[in-house]
């Protein structure tokens, strides 16, 4: 403070031709001191005015600068405010003195607490500390530093496992209590908003008992303190701190002590006695080491002549240059680019608050100015605790915080950190470990946030980022992968040709196809022999053709369904199975007839001949025509992926789009069936010794048996196999048809020709 006054008094630019005046109190760090001092101070040191040449108002105090203590502050602020007395204080930081309606008059050139708990908030959750600790001092300082903090650490979404007070004046069991807490507590990392003396009572507590390591976070009135530096179980302790800065001329200014300077000041001369060991003046006639006056400053290290880490120094600098500006707007004028003082200008308190307000400059490459708060542009450099290689521990600037850049930018790191017990990794304080992706957070009941267990996504969801506190589902055509972080597309599936099922399936129905080819070509190759045209050989070929379309209209079932394909399976199905149904029910109607055309009088088989055999099973067949056309006109089948059946996969089927159509379609063949099985019951007893009519009721049982059973199976069967049921009943069918019916005649024509002769056929024995 002295060397920045008499820098300004020596000025040739800033007011010159005046000289400023000062008092220095020191207050002891003592409430009562120093509202004694303050109230000295506002009432006026000497009522006389000047006007010698020396003092142009001597006795009128203009500003004050400190104090260093937030508590101090607030009751001085308190104090001088009614009066307009402007306070710069260089080291009180409470955020509360930034009220401009309770504080009117107080400025300060070091930070506001607001600004640094935001950037230690921002420090704990850049390094993924969402578990902490916290203590404080039990002042202004600390518990309004640390309510900030806590409020500013809740946004970024950090817990506090505890958070303790305490003062350099509690009893001791207080502060073994705190200790014992932080020993015990699962928080790795602690925050201290404390003043160095407290804290200096805790760290001696903690380090009478083993503790565990923990990661100090400090405060800028702490962290930065050179006699904290001893407890080395805190290595690795990061925290911000005020700038370092380098002030031209300070340290010759420091060096310059003659013996008489030193003898005129009872700190110095403590000072000087104490690290030269010798004793001064009147003090040294008892002693046997006087000082000799050969002692040589320069050659000491002290605190006194280091000036590597000139933080707070600064701010004073700051303060009292702040002052000297805003007296010199209040006094001087510039004309013609000369400035002129009138050191007679009778100036009041009140006009230095008010251009004290307005101040901006740049002293040394650092700006001045205050906000509407009186705070100054907040900056930070991050000081890291490091251990040297002659293993003392000492201060590194590690990055540094600027709050007046842009949101996102203030914080910067550009070296390596050192981490408790020397470590070079990030240490974790956490109270639950991250949740992967796949599962999701779910809170452990009467705990904070941070503390959560990690749960697997339900089926059908997913969380694809770590600490997902939900899950989502997947769309309908995905499906989420074994760890479910991810959403795949859900297979399709179809009864394919490339499958087992499908390969045996196409198998049974070419199989079936040339069977009946075969069965056609025996016929046709012994087509004049009396088996063959027993039973009207040409509905015997239109039904070995029908059932060929039947075998094959079972592959349309098979592969990817399509618009076409849809269309064509039903259909195809529902009318060869009738045409089938329609040549069955025809050779029926003939073995009714023709037995009929035997008894004396009748003549039956000239209104049921081959005409109207053919007419039979046009009209039958034309029937199912109709009705498959207006199921394809009114509301045809349509491929559609169903995604109700599986929730995993998607089943590419064919939507009915008219289940009255399907249940026509099949319930007009059932009708047919039925009406064939009857009238083959009524002729299975007819005398004859082959009598066709016993095969076609077998056949009729088997095909009606099948698809009575396919109903259910049919209505139960999920997804492909649903396809498979109705491939089955088709060539289930057409098997017991072509079996029961052509197997016994193809038997005969191949390996009993004796049998194979009108007489025999005509014979009344049992066939």
């Amino acid at each position: 403070m002295i060397f920045a006054i008499e820098e300004i008094n020596n000025s040739t630019e800033l007011l010159p031709g005046i000289k400023l005046g000062h008092q220095i109190y020191d207050s002891c760090a003592s409430i009562p001191v120093a509202v004694h001092m303050t109230f000295q101070l506002s009432s006026g040191l000497d009522p006389v005015f000047y006007t010698g040449d020396n003092c142009s108002q001597s006795g009128t105090v203009m500003a004050i600068v400190g104090e260093a203590d937030s508590t101090t502050s607030i009751i001085m602020s308190r104090i001088i405010g009614p009066f307009n007395i402007p306070q710069v204080s260089y080291f009180a930081t409470c955020a509360c003195l930034s009220d401009k309606q309770q504080y009117p008059s107080f400025f300060r050139t070091i930070p506001s607490d607001q600004f640094q708990v935001d950037a230690l908030a921002k420090l704990v959750k850049h390094f993924g500390w969402t578990w902490i600790g916290a203590i404080r001092s039990d002042s202004d300082y600390g518990n309004n530093g640390m309510a900030s903090f806590l409020d500013a650490a809740h946004k970024e979404g950090i817990c506090v496992e505890y958070s303790e007070s305490f003062y350099r004046t509690h009893p001791r069991s207080r502060i073994q209590r705190i200790a014992d807490i932080i020993r015990r507590s699962t928080a790795v990392v602690v925050v201290a908003f404390t003043s160095p003396d407290d804290l200096r009572i805790l760290l001696e507590e903690l380090s009478l008992k083993p503790t565990p390591p923990r990661q100090w976070i400090g405060s800028e009135s702490w962290v930065t303190n050179a006699d904290m530096l001893r407890f080395s179980f805190c290595a690795g302790a990061i925290g911000f701190g005020i700038e370092k800065s380098v002030i031209p001329g300070l340290r010759d200014f420091l060096l310059d002590l003659s013996p008489s300077k030193v003898a005129a000041s009872p700190v110095l001369t403590d000072f000087w006695e104490e690290e030269f060991n010798c004793r001064l003046g009147q003090r040294s006639a008892t002693e046997i080491n006087a000082c000799d006056g050969t002692e040589d400053i320069e050659t000491i290290q002290s605190p006194y002549t280091d000036i590597s880490q000139l933080r707070i120094t600064n701010m004073v600098y700051k303060a009292v240059y702040a002052i000297a500006h805003a007296i010199h707007n209040a006094m001087c004028q510039e004309t013609q680019s000369v400035t002129q003082c009138d050191k007679f200008t009778s100036i009041k308190s009140k006009q230095v608050l008010t251009q004290l307000k307005k101040v901006k400059f740049s002293q040394n490459g650092y700006d001045v100015s205050f906000d509407a708060n009186g705070d100054p542009v907040a900056t930070y450099e991050l000081v890291n605790w490091q251990k040297s290689e002659s293993g003392s521990i000492e201060l590194v600037t590690v990055g540094h915080y600027d709050a007046s850049l842009p949101v996102g930018q203030e914080f910067h790191i550009n070296r390596n950190l050192t981490w408790m017990e020397g470590g070079t990794q990030v240490p974790l304080s956490v109270c639950s470990d991250s949740c992967p992706a796949g599962t999701r957070k779910v809170l452990q009941k009467g705990k904070p946030i941070c503390c959560y267990d990690c749960i697997l996504c339900p089926e059908g969801e997913i969380s694809n980022a770590t600490d997902s506190p939900e899950c989502f589902p997947c769309s309908k055509e995905f499906w989420p992968n074994a760890k479910r972080d991810t959403c795949l597309p859900k297979p399709v599936e179809f009864l394919s040709f490339n499958e087992g099922l499908g390969i045996i399936l196409t198998a049974f129905s070419v199989g079936g196809a040339c069977l009946t080819i075969m069965t056609v070509a025996v016929f046709h190759r012994h087509r004049t022999s009396p088996i063959v045209r027993a039973n009207n050989s040409e509905l015997s070929f239109l039904l070995l053709f029908s059932l060929t379309l039947c075998f094959l209209c079972s592959l349309t079932f098979i592969g990817a369904p399509s618009e076409w394909s849809c269309m064509l399976r039903h259909t195809a199905f529902g009318i060869t199975f009738v045409l089938c149904m329609s040549c069955v029910l025809g050779k029926t109607i003939v073995v009714l007839m023709a037995f009929k055309a035997t008894l004396p009088g009748r003549n039956v088989m000239k209104w049921f001949g081959p005409p109207q055999q053919r007419m039979t099973v046009v009209s039958f067949t034309s029937i199912q025509v109709v009705i498959c056309t207006l199921w394809l006109v009114l509301s045809p089948p349509f491929p559609m992926k169903n995604l109700t059946t599986y929730k995993e996969r998607i089943i590419l089927e064919c939507a009915l789009g008219s289940a009255i159509g399907f249940w026509a379609v099949l319930g007009y063949i059932g009708l047919l069936a039925v009406f064939c099985f009857v009238l083959a019951v009524l002729a299975r007893k007819l005398p004859d010794n082959f009598n066709e009519a016993k095969l076609i009721t077998f056949s009729m049982l088997i095909f009606c048996a099948v698809w009575v059973t396919f109903i259910p199976a049919y209505v139960s069967s999920p997804g492909k196999f649903t396809v498979a049921v109705e491939i089955f009943a088709i060539l289930a069918s057409s098997f017991g048809l072509i079996l029961c019916i052509f197997a016994p005649k193809c038997f005969i024509i191949l390996f009993k020709p004796e049998k194979n002769t009108k007489k025999h056929l005509m014979n009344k024995s049992q066939f």
